[in-house]
């Protein structure tokens, strides 16, 4: 890479213009990790707030969609699937987001954005019962489409 692509010559930031780009098939794989104690862990099932890994997962889909509300240069994007898993393993509840598009720009962001928003849902569900709680390893796993093509972590 030679230099970053949202910095104009003069280093003011920018939205990076598309347009001549083609629209190509974009999918973008993403996690998080949300630690819980074995006991947040072993309360999950009767959380009063109702469960707390439906509702990362609706909150996830929905914060995908409105990503470049969030992230100043990102693209508004027609997304054609979001999906948001959470998953209760040893330690936490491990969160896995896909997005997918056919656009000129990728979709990286909205899946880093669903499984980082997912998480902290999973946080406010269960705050309560722990404040210790930890957010960690919001990474990308893969992407494919686009000119840089396929990434896996």
């Amino acid at each position: 890479m030679d230099k970053l692509s949202h910095y104009d010559d003069a280093g003011q930031a920018h939205m990076v213009d598309v347009s001549a780009k083609p629209a190509t098939k974009r999918e973008a794989v993403a996690s998080a990790f949300v630690e819980l104690s074995e006991a947040v862990l072993a309360a999950l099932p009767q959380n009063p707030k109702g469960n707390p890994l439906e509702v990362a997962r609706f909150a996830g889909i929905q914060a995908a969609k409105r990503t470049s509300e969030l992230i100043p240069m990102c693209h508004p994007l027609a997304l054609s699937f979001v999906d948001v898993q959470a998953t209760v393993v040893a330690g936490g509840v491990s969160v896995e987001a896909t997005a997918a598009t056919t656009a000129g720009t990728g979709v990286e962001m909205e899946a880093m954005v669903a499984a980082s928003v997912a998480a902290l849902t999973v946080y406010d569900m269960t705050k309560a019962l722990d404040k210790g709680i930890r957010i960690r390893e919001v990474v990308l796993l893969r992407k494919s489409g686009g000119k840089s093509g396929e990434y896996r972590r």
